[in-house]
């Protein structure tokens, strides 16, 4: 007989782990890794209790996996017990190609592969590794398997990751906006012609959930401070590897040398056939990061040694978000810090430059959330009479900002 695992977590209480095969991927030193990865990336520079991490996360919604399943099966959803666990592992593994700082750093240290693919390539040396044991799982997480509603519960409008983000990002930040009443969700789920939806009488629990990720967005991730730190991030690393390939010694740790003076993009393609990129990969997390931070307030390259000091002191970016477009905003920035500090203007968009940020609360053009109406129809939630997700909600909010120094 099996030993059943249990972790405490401070959200859900209990988790249960009785599949040998799950503490198995826990146990790896790649999921091991997600320890030293931070959720929410410097959301913590704003909130403070904001320390939580992938490993955390990644927990959790393999506990939302185990009740949503759990619920379709009192509804006579046929699931097998091998499409279970292939289900959790899916969403056990779902963020384990996230690089440093999570979304921060994700296309500046491994420019144009995105952490779901590096989470493919992951999953498939791992399932290598322990002779084909995540086939099924490999095949709900990109969607080829023939169940489709058990991908939507791993990657949609409504999966059990967002689920999990919602609620722990709310519980660690203290913004009660974003707290959801995920228990009623997942009692609501159903399935209609292998599609995931959700019982018209869940409808006013949905609305909460997109919601309350509108008010996340705008009030913890894309925190005008929040945005500010991780543009700070990006410039430091932006300038790092510019020096690197101009042949400047730096000092890092080792994987963080692979990967700043490799000469050139890498592809989905190189990390498929370069054991080496993926290897050296799963071993960056924070810890690297800050480390090299930490040294380079030291460097004689003034533009590097300034923003790291920014960084280490939290003498953050100021950053102001408009919907006019802010050019000449940006104009007047220049020729204030011109004046103030000793800067050659080709370095002067580390210290000031604009850019633009955008949410979309819900997109009615991609996957959608179904509700399965009583009379048998099935209708998209902003399609319900008085919904509150509307096409006016449904929209992708757009922000100019501009982002600077004070000296």
């Amino acid at each position: 007989m099996n030993k059943v695992k249990i972790i405490n977590d401070p959200v859900y209480g209990f988790l249960r782990f009785p599949e040998p095969e799950l503490m198995q991927i826990i146990e790896h030193p790649w999921f091991q890794r997600l320890r030293n990865i931070r959720q929410m990336g410097l959301a913590y520079l704003v909130y403070p209790g904001a320390m939580h991490t992938r490993f955390h996360h990644s927990l959790g919604a393999c506990h939302l996996m185990d009740k949503a399943l759990d619920e379709l099966k009192t509804k006579n959803i046929e699931l097998s017990k091998e499409d279970c666990l292939a289900a959790r592992m899916a969403i056990l593994l779902h963020d384990v190609g996230h690089a440093p700082f999570s979304h921060s750093l994700e296309h500046t240290l491994v420019e144009g592969v995105s952490h779901e693919t590096i989470s493919h390539i992951i999953m498939q040396r791992l399932n290598e590794e322990f002779d084909g044991m995540l086939d099924r799982a490999l095949q709900i997480f990109d969607s080829s398997f023939p169940k489709k509603y058990l991908h939507q519960l791993v990657s949609s409008q409504l999966d059990v990751d967002r689920m999990d983000y919602l609620n722990r990002d709310s519980f660690y930040t203290g913004v009660s906006e974003g707290v959801i009443g995920y228990d009623r969700i997942l009692q609501m789920l159903t399935v209609r012609n292998n599609e995931l939806m959700v019982e018209e009488k869940g409808v006013h629990s949905v609305e909460k959930f997109i919601v309350a990720r509108r008010l996340m967005y705008w009030q913890v991730y894309l925190h005008k401070t929040v945005l500010g730190a991780e543009q700070l991030l990006i410039n430091i690393f932006k300038r790092a590897r510019h020096l690197a390939l101009d042949g400047v010694h730096l000092f890092t740790t080792r994987p963080m040398h692979y990967f700043l003076y490799i000469d050139g993009k890498l592809t989905q393609k190189d990390f498929e056939e370069t054991p080496l990129h993926l290897q050296q990969f799963c071993e960056l997390d924070d810890y690297d990061v800050l480390t090299c931070i930490k040294e380079w307030q030291m460097h004689d390259d003034k533009v590097l040694s300034m923003l790291c000091k920014m960084m280490i002191l939290r003498k953050l970016y100021k950053v102001s978000f408009s919907q006019q477009s802010l050019a000449s905003n940006l104009e007047q920035k220049e020729e204030e810090l011109k004046k103030k500090l000793d800067i050659r203007k080709e370095d002067m968009h580390y210290f000031a430059f604009t850019g633009t940020t955008s949410n979309s609360t819900y997109n009615a053009d991609d996957e959608q959330i179904c509700i399965a109406m009583k009379d048998g129809s099935v209708r998209d939630i902003s399609e319900i009479d008085n919904s509150l997700v509307n096409q006016t909600l449904a929209r992708p909010v757009v922000k100019n900002y501009i982002c600077y120094i004070q000296p």
